[in-house]
């Protein structure tokens, strides 16, 4: 469910699923949040004639995302019509003379940003608030229940969870599918497969996509890997230009020494599907220099590949 929004006049937030749903898409939108919803619905709204804000409250959107790639899809975004405004703290909607007005304070001072719909776009939380989980001991916390590697509550042996209801992951569909079929398996044959996110891809349908796999630069160094990271600003390649695309890039993480692949973030034309490749080779563990010597089809996206190792 949309996470809760607690300031006065969170009512009138319209959820991501009432959104898809209006019979007419109004002139003026604003969007609290700078995730995956808002992002997307705003590059959807923004090239079907409507004026498009973004309102996040960090001083960067679409936080799971490398961050110079978010750099590069933020210039393009505005690029394209969409206000983003960042460090923006919004602290209450307000209605009245046929439009609402959100109201947010940015360094210190007040801004107002008036709209004809408001969208959620601050995420979602599992939907478990009226299990009464304390009552059978099932630790829980903001994301989810507890659980241990086999997806079993760490507190209540008898519970399992998975998906969206565990607190382990990414929020995302694959990840569901994964842990049904291993909490299937482990309440059938008892526990004996573990959880694998190794290598899970994830995309921000925007234009162009942005997409991830593996680690980021942060996440490899708190594991304390070493790593060398090649990253390029990609608007004037091939396959870039001939998309008529002036915003993509890429950064590829390679572990020192391995030279197995932790990570692949991608910005671009069908950005999308290519980052299935990385994430094969993130999974299985195959080493760079193999990937950069397989001969891709040309003049595929895919094709650019060998260019980024």
């Amino acid at each position: 469910m949309p996470a809760p929004m607690r300031f006065p006049g969170s009512e009138y937030l319209t959820t991501s699923e009432q959104f898809l749903e209006l019979d007419t898409l109004l002139p003026r939108l604003v969007f609290v949040g700078g995730g995956y919803i808002s992002f997307e619905l705003a590059h959807v709204a923004a090239r079907a004639g409507a004026r498009v804000t973004i309102l996040h409250r960090g001083p960067r959107p679409l936080e799971g995302f490398d961050p110079d790639l978010v750099d590069l899809l933020v210039k393009r975004t505005r690029e394209v019509g969409i206000r983003v405004e960042v460090a923006t703290d919004v602290h209450g909607i307000d209605h009245g003379n046929g439009q609402l007005t959100v109201r947010g304070v940015a360094r210190g001072e007040e801004r107002r940003f008036d709209a004809d719909v408001v969208v959620h776009g601050g995420g979602r939380v599992p939907e478990i608030d009226d299990l009464d989980l304390e009552a059978a001991g099932i630790k829980r916390e903001a994301r989810g229940v507890t659980v241990n590697e086999y997806l079993q509550s760490v507190s209540n042996s008898s519970v399992y969870a998975a998906g969206d209801a565990a607190a382990s992951g990414p929020p995302l569909t694959p990840k569901a599918a994964h842990d049904a079929e291993v909490v299937s398996t482990n309440l059938l044959e008892g526990n004996k497969r573990r959880v694998d996110y190794s290598g899970i891809a994830t995309v921000a349908f925007t234009v162009p996509p942005l997409a991830a796999a593996g680690l980021t630069d942060d996440a490899a160094r708190a594991q304390g890997l070493k790593s060398s990271a090649r990253w390029q600003d990609t608007s004037q390649w091939f396959n870039s230009r001939r998309r008529g695309e002036g915003g993509s890039g890429f950064k590829v993480l390679v572990e020192d020494g391995t030279r197995r692949i932790l990570g692949a973030h991608l910005l671009g034309p069908d950005a999308d599907v290519t980052i299935n490749i990385f994430a094969v080779a993130i999974r299985a563990r195959v080493p760079a220099d193999d990937l950069k010597a397989v001969l891709f089809a040309y003049p595929t996206v895919a094709a650019d590949i060998p260019y980024m190792l």
